[in-house]
């Protein structure tokens, strides 16, 4: 009998390093294991592994506990766990969908500002959304008569990268920067000016690449350092929104970043609230984060097609009300295996290959009753 196959569609990195067993955070394995509970088989390829017309793909499948190239039928069902540059990738993944083909987190990579406004398309969305705008001169001029205190950040960029804070310092202003866009950069600058002529620094790097401009947001903080948190919001077997995990991300000292690869680290809600709020009705609090992280996957759903797995920064006031940051069409997951949340590690795995189960049964049945 012929396999069932889910295809994972992954970047070369990861391609390249299936071979030698070195996946990093990507707990491939978690996707084989699920496999056999849904009686499906993961394969792992590239864009570029998919021709036109080739009814067939080379793909990673593994096999005696090692993974090997093997020819397969190209998959029903796919679950997009890479990140593509631009709109050749986008038409040619628009092309298999239009074939027929079941490709969740069809595109994983939209910005920031557009899915602000996605949001704002619900008006109880709104009030936990920090006020938005593309990052001009005119834009930030305007941002500095409403805010003591902006940020900064590339519209497409991800895990911190790039991000800029703004703040009024005595009668000026002072610009907390990265020195450099790399993703572990460790060298930050402090450029004070007066008045609205901005850094030289800042105009040149919002010339090179589109930025948005946002309300710095109220975060609770631990230990004196603020926190958000990553909340994975993803369909399960049953093709319903749920939450699978939360866990806190904690600034590194002396920074305004939570991300992890800009030095944060990783905690339990339950610690911090028991720790530092004790005052607050703790099980209220997570019931209204799941909440509403529920409610912010279900409306970008209804505007970006096909997805199903998310990552969502969301931040907590101090008295416990949710915050929108960001959305991640590319969840990175490890953080939850940082903080020794193994369940919710395995799970995040395990919900995609649920979720790719329940797309093939439904295909079958709308095959069934087709006349």
């Amino acid at each position: 009998m012929q396999p069932s196959y889910v295809g994972i569609l992954i970047n070369d990195k990861l391609h390249r390093r299936l071979s030698t067993g070195d996946t990093k955070y990507e707990a491939v394995d978690f996707y084989v294991e699920a496999g056999m509970k849904y009686g499906l088989t993961p394969c792992f390829f590239r864009i570029q592994d998919v021709r036109s017309g080739n009814p067939c793909i080379k793909a990673f499948i593994k096999e005696s506990d090692r993974f090997i190239h093997k020819t397969v039928p190209m998959p029903q069902v796919i679950h997009n766990r890479a990140i593509y540059p631009g709109k050749r990738e986008y038409d040619k993944l628009c092309s298999w969908v239009d074939s027929g083909t079941q490709l969740f987190n069809h595109w994983n990579r939209y910005g920031k500002l557009e899915t602000h406004q996605h949001l704002m398309n619900d008006s109880t969305l709104e009030p936990h959304l920090p006020v938005t705008f593309e990052a001009t001169e005119a834009n930030l001029s305007i941002m500095m008569e409403l805010y003591d205190k902006i940020i900064i950040k590339p519209d497409r960029s991800s895990i911190g990268r790039g991000v800029m804070l703004l703040q009024r310092a005595g009668d000026g202003w002072k610009l907390t920067c990265p020195a450099s866009i790399r993703i572990h950069n460790k060298k930050w600058l402090n450029l004070e000016f007066k008045g609205t002529r901005l850094p030289s620094l800042l105009k040149k790097r919002m010339r090179k690449m589109n930025y948005i401009v946002q309300q710095h947001l109220p975060l609770a903080t631990y230990q004196g350092k603020p926190f958000d948190m990553r909340v994975s919001v993803q369909r399960d077997g049953t093709g319903e929104w749920q939450v699978t995990g939360l866990v806190v991300k904690v600034a590194a000292p002396n920074l305004f970043l939570t991300n992890v690869a800009q030095g944060g680290s990783v905690h339990r809600l339950q610690t911090i609230l028991t720790e530092e709020y004790a005052h607050l009705q703790h099980e209220s609090i997570i019931d209204e984060i799941h909440s509403f992280s529920l409610k912010v996957a279900r409306q970008l759903s209804q505007s970006l097609p096909h997805m199903a797995d998310l990552g969502l920064d969301i931040g907590m006031t101090t008295d416990g009300s949710p915050l929108f940051i960001e959305c991640n069409g590319k969840d990175q997951r490890y953080s939850f295996q940082e903080a020794g949340m193994l369940e919710e590690w395995r799970a995040a795995f395990y919900n995609p290959i649920a979720y790719s189960h329940y797309l093939l049964n439904t295909c079958i049945m709308t095959k069934e009753s087709d006349p």
